[in-house]
């Protein structure tokens, strides 16, 4: 068993303590409550705690695996997220064949790109060349009934599904300088400052917030997105010692991270909104879809990993 290995472990281990710490908060909170009173805010925070629970547990699982294993996590989820956004959106039998060429063809091709460390390619597959060819594929079955936003809807579930969530597998082919290969350790930095981040940003947001962020869009306000960020900060200073960041650098990228993720939730929320549905789906019972357990990572992982490569790769 190597040093990575044993640090993989450490922070599962570790993450499993700090959920039975907030698990153990919710319960005291409920407990306080009046007989047969239900709090939603509270069975909210409850809900994201467990689902972290196995959150934890497959991404610990698959950090240990090696590269494999988090290109088969990651790639089941793009496939899952990609199913459900576009669930969601509006298709004609014309988009038959670009639909199947989307999760047939653009997402294992951007994974295999990934896997073989090809990054001038998998940075411009599906924004340039899956963006040009999807929309020729659609226009030559003849139908132009609200063409541009069915083309458009694609377009961004890809974007959003498989090209941002393939930048998580995408650290491990960072090759910083003295770092090794511990680039794997990057992955449950991300996952952890902006998952952690987003939990508590809900918990003081629901605590003490007072100013909404959005008001008719979604309850996150001012106070609970500095705290969120703030205790991501603290959370990127306790987790440095597995980035080659630094102390303050670790503090700087867990700050931008869980910000950008922050933010893209908002983006979820608006799509949400729009679409009049509460959950992306019902794939998690009681919890949503795997974009709602994502959406901030979402978000947070090509920006992530392009300020990694930019700051931190010689």
């Amino acid at each position: 068993m190597n040093e990575t290995t044993n640090d993989i472990l450490l922070l599962t281990f570790g993450s499993f303590g700090i959920l039975i710490a907030l698990t153990f908060i919710g319960e005291v909170l409920r407990a306080r409550e009046p007989a047969n009173f239900d709090n939603p805010i509270l069975d909210t925070y409850m809900t994201r705690v467990q689902s972290w629970w196995g959150m934890v547990t497959f991404i610990g699982i698959a950090l240990i695996s090696g590269k494999i294993g988090v290109m088969i996590l990651f790639a089941f989820a793009s496939f899952a997220a990609l199913r459900e956004f576009l669930t969601l959106t509006t298709k004609a039998q014309a988009d038959h064949m670009s639909l199947a060429l989307a999760f047939f063809v653009v997402l294992p091709l951007q994974y295999i790109f990934v896997a073989m460390e090809w990054s001038g390619l998998y940075s411009v597959f599906i924004p340039v060349y899956a963006f040009l060819l999807l929309p020729i594929v659609s226009a030559l079955r003849g139908n132009s009934e609200r063409f541009l936003i069915r083309v458009a809807e694609t377009q961004w579930g890809l974007m959003i599904a498989v090209f941002c969530v393939s930048h998580v597998p995408a650290l491990m082919a960072l090759d910083i300088e003295g770092y090794g290969e511990r680039s794997v350790l990057l992955i449950a930095f991300l996952v952890m400052v902006v998952q952690f981040a987003d939990l508590l940003e809900y918990f003081f947001g629901r605590r003490i917030g007072r100013t909404k962020i959005a008001p008719g869009l979604s309850p996150k306000t001012w106070e609970g997105l500095i705290c969120g960020v703030g205790c991501a900060v603290l959370i990127g200073a306790i987790l440095s010692w597995i980035t080659p960041f630094g102390m303050f650098g670790a503090m700087g990228m867990a700050a931008a991270a869980s910000l950008v993720g922050m933010f893209g939730n908002l983006v979820f929320a608006a799509i949400k909104r729009d679409r009049g549905v509460k959950d992306w789906s019902h794939l998690i019972p009681g919890q949503g879809g795997f974009v709602d357990q994502l959406d901030s990572v979402i978000f947070a992982a090509p920006i992530f990993y392009h300020l990694t490569r930019f700051f931190y790769v010689s």
